[in-house]
């Protein structure tokens, strides 16, 4: 029992002096594996953090010395102390000097924790494998117990973080986010007695705070969808310079924008714009931009992009844009990504992932200041060729499978057509000539912790940004140059304080780095001087980074009792997919090839949108479009004439084990097969209800979209989703182009909403969708896809979309009733195909 384990807490402490809490008379138990995490940090004699958690009614304890580590190969030393009570999770406040564990204590993390197995069993054995789903921390981690040296009384562990999607090498979270997450203190402020910041609860108990139960949480972190509370400013993820851009199918390329790098918070209605370095200014950019941003179907949203004035000729220019500043001409908001939408946090996911949804939220915004930043997967040396030719600034190559990383890395690779960079404005030369300020900046950079000097530029200047630069230039005059050597000596020079940035386009470096025709282009005000550096092209790698070299699946001939025979032989078949309910890759491979005899006429020559999951879907998600190496041949690609973008299809069975091998978890497909890409031949009604709505309504809903189809003389086909709502189908014959498919899907889904607004939204924001069932028409776009029939999805229960026939409904059928290995699955795959007729049921659609 929790009581028992809780004595060498109690001994502890003298509860007549500390406000920690008892844990006397607590009746919490836990009934399954997992359940609440905290982390509190503590000031003590020494400074520490104490993760801890929740198993059989206590928290397991544990103090890290140095605080973990998001960075996978530090190894965090954490000592094994005494159990603490379940009501200890929403403690924070001051322990009395002279009691155990005097100091001050926040609670700097919180969240639920998922076990990969019996958590008493890996403590036995001295492996702890288990998910965070916190605040600050998340994904795989482990706690691994250390041989005790002889008389060592202390029960030492190691705290390691996994490598997965969760990973930040090189970040230190400690001191990115010192704060409590429960009141916004910090330690010292609790030493120091301070109370929290308005709106939130004190840490020390002041009158009137409302106090956070060890629930709450738990409810927030398992809250799914939603739960997630918006974060302030996320440190962009920034590019690195190379001198052509990477190879390679896993890459994509977008125009590099030349302007003010901005990032945009969306809640309730208000806007904030962070620059690049975390500075609001909301209020330098006009009306439009912000009014524009306010009026997108979401409730809370961060994006990523860059302000800029685009040219006659297409392009975009800094000078331009810094002249429309002071103007107030005409801007555009270029968003190439989001990281946060209504309380997911999306950064998270793939870029890919990514994009596709900010294109969702962007669609009906085309006519405004805002531009969705498209991306393109031909070569980049071909893209690159382009853009110079049009006199643009570059291209910039992201991974599209890469979540959003803060800081500089090899996710994101820029190549220039010219050079171009920051420098710190450390002196000037003025001019010999009336009426003009100048006659050359003097630019120097860091390098090894000190300034060094990069040479001088005197082009690029006019009579009015000359003399207002002087002005403010001689508002920071020095004695002497921030930097040594030759160049610190020159003649008539006045020497000013390193804090102003410009923005300078060069030719190239010389051997001793300095600049080349170099033309001054502006101010860089978002940008702080303590951070420029040279951007030195770096040699680029196969790929853009070193990657192992993949290796191909072996092939042998399998069968597991169906119709369907592939040659594709899968690694580590015996891989959990679905750890919850044990479903392996092998489980996967066997229920397609019962399923293929139906499957295979809606997915074969169909480009194709892939869900991996190669540890499992409680692990980290790619959603991917475009080939990898290492691929199989089986799953084919080609050219979408259009814009050049590869696409992936699939012509035979294994192809499909293929896409298993590969962590395949959903296949989603477009709407349209390879043969006749611009003609859809299906159009898709996805019914995805409010939180909290009950099947009886989904149901009736579904069934009103079958009748409002029928009435306009069109078929309809049911599927369940696998997940919240059910999928309604129209065959078409490929005659109508995708214009007129998505705007009769369109009109369709506004006419349900107008004539029930209380039971229908064609909203895609969360809010609008209180209380109502989204009549999501957004599949029916060219390039946009679906989960296929028959297709396998990445829920907890392995959960499988399948075409069911209408009276289905009226035995209550749920949305997520067939699952691989379940009665109903095999039930569905012996029984007559629901769907026999659909070829024969297509009509034309007409404009």
């Amino acid at each position: 029992m929790a009581v028992q384990t809780l004595t060498e807490y109690w001994a502890k402490r003298d509860f007549k002096k500390t406000r920690e809490p008892s844990g006397r008379g607590s009746s919490k138990t836990s009934t399954t594996p997992g359940g609440i995490f905290v982390i509190h940090k503590h000031a003590a004699t020494r400074l520490h953090y104490d993760l801890r958690l929740e198993h059989g009614g206590v928290l397991w304890s544990w103090a890290v010395t140095r605080g973990p580590s998001l960075d996978p190969s530090e190894k965090r030393l954490a000592v094994h102390v005494e159990d603490h009570p379940y009501d200890y999770a929403g403690f924070e406040g001051m322990i009395p000097k002279g009691e155990y564990g005097g100091g001050a204590v926040v609670l700097w993390d919180e969240g639920t924790w998922v076990p990969d197995g019996d958590p008493a069993a890996m403590m036995k054995k001295g492996h702890i494998a288990f998910e965070l789903k916190g605040s600050k921390l998340n994904g795989a981690w482990h706690l691994v117990r250390l041989r005790g040296k002889a008389g060592e009384k202390r029960d030492n562990w190691l705290l390691i973080k996994s490598d997965d999607a969760a990973a930040r090498p090189g970040e230190d979270i400690l001191v990115d986010a010192p704060q409590s997450v429960k009141s916004g203190l910090t330690v010292e402020d609790i030493e120091a007695g301070r109370d929290a910041p308005a709106g939130r609860p004190s840490a020390n108990g002041a009158k009137g705070a409302k106090a956070t139960s060890p629930a709450e949480p738990a409810r927030r972190a398992q809250g799914g969808a939603g739960s997630v509370k918006m974060p302030g400013f996320i440190e962009p993820c920034l590019a690195t310079l190379q001198a052509s851009p990477p190879v390679g199918p896993e890459w994509v390329h977008e125009v590099k924008f030349d302007g003010y790098r901005i990032q945009a918070h969306i809640s309730q209605g208000k806007v904030t714009l962070y620059t690049r370095s975390g500075l609001d200014w909301s209020g330098k950019f006009g009306k439009s931009i912000p009014a524009a941003l306010a009026a997108l179907p979401v409730q809370q949203a961060i994006v990523d992009g860059e302000i800029v004035v685009v040219t006659e000729k297409g392009g975009t220019s800094f000078s331009a844009l810094q002249a429309a500043l002071s103007s107030g001409g005409g801007l555009t908001f270029y968003l190439f990504d989001l990281l946060h939408l209504d309380g997911e946090e999306i950064a998270r996911e793939a870029l890919a992932e990514r994009k596709e949804k900010l294109r969702e939220i962007l669609a009906d915004a085309a006519d405004g200041p805002l531009l969705y930043s498209e991306h393109f997967t031909e070569p980049g040396k071909t893209m690159l060729s382009h853009v110079c030719r049009m006199g643009l600034e570059g291209v910039v190559s992201k991974r599209a499978d890469a979540p959003y990383r803060k800081g500089r890395g090899h996710d994101w690779i820029k190549s220039k057509c010219t050079m171009r960079q920051e420098f710190v404005i450390a002196g000037y030369l003025p001019s010999e000539k009336t009426g003009r300020g100048l006659r050359s900046l003097i630019l120097a950079f860091h390098e090894d912790g000190a300034l060094r000097a990069a040479g001088n530029v005197g082009t690029g200047f006019n009579a009015r940004n000359s003399a207002d630069l002087k002005k403010r230039l001689d508002g920071l005059k020095t004695a002497k140059a921030s930097f040594p050597g030759p160049l610190a000596k020159q003649k008539g020079a006045i020497w000013v304080k390193p804090e102003l940035v410009a923005e300078i386009e060069f030719r190239d470096w010389t051997s001793d780095k300095i600049l080349r025709h170099a033309s001054f282009q502006g101010l860089r005000e978002d940008k702080p001087a303590d951070e420029v550096v040279a951007e030195i092209p770096e040699k680029a790698e196969s790929g853009g980074v070193k990657k192992a070299a993949s290796k191909p699946a072996g092939r042998s001939k399998t069968q597991s009792g169906g119709g369907a025979m592939t040659t594709v032989k899968l690694s580590s078949p015996d891989k959990k997919l679905w750890p919850a309910v044990g479903v392996t890759k092998q489980d996967l491979l066997a229920y397609y090839e019962q399923a293929w005899a139906r499957m295979e006429r809606f997915i074969v020559r169909r480009p194709l949108s892939l869900v991996r999951a190669p540890d499992g879907v409680g692990g980290p998600r790619f959603f991917q479009k475009h080939a990898s190496p290492g691929m199989h041949a089986a799953i084919l690609r080609m050219k979408d004439p259009e814009d050049g973008e590869e696409l992936l299809y699939i012509e035979s069975f294994d192809g499909l084990a293929a896409l298993v091998q590969y962590g395949c978890v959903e296949v989603h497909l477009w709407g349209s097969t390879i043969d006749s890409l611009d003609q859809p031949d299906q159009i898709v009604f996805d019914l995805d209800p409010d939180e909290g709505l009950d099947a009886k309504a989904i149901r009736a809903a579904t069934l009103d979209v079958k009748s409002r189809l029928e009435e306009l003389g069109l078929p309809a086909f049911l599927k369940t989703s696998g997940g919240k709502g059910f999928h309604v189908v129209v065959p078409l014959k490929p005659a109508a182009d995708w214009n007129v498919v998505k705007s009769f899907s369109h009109d369709f889904a506004r006419a349900m909403e107008q004539a029930e607004p209380d039971r229908y939204t064609a909203t895609l924001s969360k809010k609008a969708r209180t209380g109502r069932i989204f009549i999501d028409y957004l599949r029916n776009g060219r390039g946009s896809t679906t989960v296929a029939p028959w297709s396998s999805r990445a829920k907890d229960k392995a959960t499988v979309s399948v075409p069911v026939e209408w009276e289905a409904l009226e035995k209550k059928l749920a949305p997520d009733a067939f699952a691989i290995g379940g009665k109903s699955l095999a039930t569905a795959l012996k029984a007559t195909d629901a769907w026999a007729g659909y070829d024969k049921a297509r009509k034309a659609l007409k404009a």
